[in-house]
């Protein structure tokens, strides 16, 4: 079975982290929730704007990863064939389920889907247009 795009790494992640992920969120929002600051906002949507989600992490890391293999296949042992083969068929796994080996560290690193920076986003801009509203 294939799971929804929007939750397959959810749905691979502990649910203990998950709820981490959540409460982190929950508890930044209260920070922002607490007077008028719209600057501090604005500048932590200019932070999610930046902000890499586990996807386009993973995406980096299997193409380098697999150039790698192809570099050193070529210059130095056939053999690390093996590692330019491997990576694509983890990243076809990912993609089908929403899991991969290195899936676990890098959201216990603290990645983020792109699903929960935009949860974050659309909280802070719904706070600040409220922020705006009232000043009118």
């Amino acid at each position: 079975m294939v799971p929804a795009t929007a939750t397959r790494v959810e749905a691979h992640t502990s649910p203990q982290f998950n709820e981490r992920v959540k409460d982190d969120f929950q508890e930044r929002l209260a920070a922002y929730r607490s007077d008028d600051r719209r600057v501090l906002i604005d500048s932590r949507l200019r932070e999610l704007d930046r902000e890499w989600d586990v996807e386009r992490v993973l995406q980096t890391n299997f193409a380098a990863l697999s150039l790698v293999g192809l570099a050193l296949a070529s210059r130095v042992d056939k053999r690390w064939l093996i590692l330019a083969l491997g990576v694509p068929a983890f990243m076809v796994q990912h993609a089908l389920q929403g899991w991969c080996p290195p899936l676990a560290l890098l959201r216990r690193l603290g990645l983020r889907t792109a699903r929960e920076i935009n949860e974050e986003r659309f909280a802070l801009q719904a706070l600040r247009d409220g922020f705006a509203a009232e000043q009118r």
